[in-house]
């Protein structure tokens, strides 16, 4: 970004305008979008420099960075839409490393023809969620491109955070004989975006569960240090998670099926579509694993918190040399909870 003069001949029509080429140019259509939006919108002591970086304060402690890329569809749902979802899914993965997230970039990709009222909605989305979240967004990016060769607005946000000495949260940390916990009911965000799928619609009073956890993380954090391990289980869901967890730390997971919270409308809508809810993807929920003799205080720290009122020990690690995800079902039975070729459904997140 660099300084622009306020000489422009009238303000851009959010209204009724479009995105079109000259916006990503690097001209003055560009430096005007800029001022009159982003900046606007995201303004804070580092953005307001305007330079092509952000100079930002070394905090003390291990810099965690996590970028992630969002090209959900449709772009608007119940509950959210692409912009807190870019904010909340990037906090998340800083926080999954027992972080605290402390800054924001954001990368815009806009299709041409894009109408200017939209991505003015989705950019004060974002503001408000990095807002609350207490993450600014300091440095950012452009681009355009020609109509018919993207899908409105894809983001790319990246996230860096520090986390403490001592803390040691990773994906190949479970060990056999530990707990598994979940902060909620689990697939609420994919369904909220099936129900607005073409050919799929259907009525539901289900909303996207989209939401910075990083002070949830944080309380159970100072709970119980220890923990071994932290993931939010996005794409693929409760179950791709696990199966990539289990692959890390070279153990098997056993589930309790009637354990797992499940919405009663999450299962029916899953249950019409076909679809398992273990591999539909959540926005603003985590797995948790930990040793045994933690989990009783772990779960009472999450329970206490607003975004934990439904967290549920749900499973253990087990031995296991070929790394299986396997679930007790609710007839006392047993199945494989193994990993998906590839998404039910595309574009979830």
């Amino acid at each position: 970004m660099s300084a622009i003069r306020k000489d422009y001949i009238r303000p851009i029509d959010f209204k009724r305008g479009l995105v079109d080429m000259s916006h990503g140019s690097g001209g003055r259509a560009m430096a005007q979008l800029i001022d009159e939006l982003f900046l606007a919108a995201f303004d804070n002591v580092w953005l307001r420099e305007m330079n092509d970086q952000a100079r930002v304060p070394a905090p003390a402690g291990r810099l965690v960075v996590a970028t992630d890329s969002h090209v959900v569809s449709p772009l608007f749902f119940p509950g959210g839409d692409i912009g807190c979802l870019s904010v909340h899914g990037t906090v998340n993965d800083v926080a999954m490393a027992g972080a605290r997230p402390l800054y924001l970039t954001s990368g815009f990709i806009l299709e041409e023809g894009f109408p200017l009222a939209d991505l003015k909605r989705i950019v004060e989305s974002m503001a408000k969620a990095a807002m609350e979240a207490g993450v600014p967004i300091v440095t950012g990016d452009t681009k355009v491109v020609e109509k018919g060769k993207g899908d409105g607005v894809f983001i790319n946000t990246t996230g860096v955070g520090v986390v403490a000495d001592g803390v040691e949260v990773s994906g190949d940390r479970a060990r056999p004989g530990d707990a598994i916990l979940v902060s909620g009911t689990m697939g609420d965000h994919g369904v909220a975006i099936m129900s607005l799928r073409e050919n799929l619609t259907f009525e539901t009073t289900i909303a996207s569960d989209t939401q910075a956890l990083h002070r949830l993380v944080a309380a159970m954090v100072e709970a119980v240090p220890a923990i071994h391990c932290l993931r939010d289980p996005t794409r693929g869901g409760l179950a791709t998670t696990l199966n990539e967890i289990a692959r890390q730390s070279g153990c098997g997971m056993r589930l309790e099926e009637s354990a797992i919270p499940v919405r009663a409308e999450v299962a029916a809508a899953c249950e019409f579509l076909g679809l398992d809810p273990l591999y539909v993807a959540n926005e603003g929920k985590l797995v948790a694993i930990c040793a045994r003799e933690d989990a009783d205080r772990l779960l009472a720290v999450m329970r206490a918190h607003p975004q934990g009122r439904d967290a549920a020990i749900v499973g253990e690690v087990v031995e296991d040399a070929h790394h299986f995800v396997q679930m007790r079902t609710g007839f006392g039975g047993s199945r494989m909870v193994d990993w998906l070729a590839g998404e039910q459904l595309p574009r979830i997140c």
